[in-house]
């Protein structure tokens, strides 16, 4: 392995109360009910765009304009219900002082995105940093992930993808490269074996084992 590409939310970081305080900032404003912490963990993983659809009650008709509230609003995140995950820190920089070329792929919003990770991680901590900027369709669809491999010239072969949703494996899987399944997110070890996983890591002490 040459390169280790990471998801964002729920693998590298914990997000679920900033995403859960600008969602539920939108819901209220607009007259909608709130959502619950197990319920933004369920949503996740799949795009901004599906997090507001799912938030949102049915029949609800502004989807459009609640999707641009919300990305508006959580763009400029001050990510302070957000963290790193027990032995993050040392496990990264090991691998990075290992050698290995370290990227991000996630279905975040880009500025989001960008803002999380200057908040946690110092300037040009990550060799390559992929959002949900509109260029790529988001994860499951590997282009961006194979976009990042190009970028960094290494192999596909020469990847591995760890994440801790569904969504993650099945890149993995259609971009062609290994998985490894994070089960310190949002998702369980049964779900993510059921989306195909094979290879699971408890935390980042057993990641940087593995690898």
């Amino acid at each position: 392995m040459k390169a280790i590409f990471f998801d964002l939310d729920g693998t590298l970081c914990n997000t679920l109360g900033d995403i859960r305080y600008h969602v539920n900032q939108m819901l209220v404003s607009r007259g909608y009910p709130e959502i619950s912490e197990e319920q933004t963990k369920a949503y996740v993983g799949d795009g901004a765009r599906k997090l507001i659809e799912r938030a949102l009650p049915a029949g609800a008709e502004d989807a459009d304009g609640c999707y641009a509230q919300f990305l508006a609003s959580f763009s400029g995140s001050d990510n302070s219900r957000t963290s790193l995950y027990e032995g993050e820190t040392e496990a990264l920089s090991s691998l990075k002082a290992a050698g290995y070329k370290l990227a991000v792929i996630t279905n975040k919003p880009q500025a989001a995105t960008l803002g999380c990770l200057r908040a946690f991680f110092p300037e040009n901590f990550f060799d390559f940093v992929g959002g949900d900027s509109g260029m790529f369709p988001v994860k499951p669809d590997p282009s961006l992930t194979r976009y990042a491999a190009l970028s960094l010239r290494i192999s596909l072969k020469d990847c591995v993808f760890v994440g801790d949703g569904e969504t993650d494996v099945l890149t993995a899987k259609n971009a062609g490269m290994r998985g490894i399944a994070a089960l310190w997110g949002y998702r369980t070890k049964e779900q993510l074996a059921a989306a195909g996983a094979t290879e699971f890591a408890e935390n980042f002490s057993r990641l940087v084992k593995i690898l």
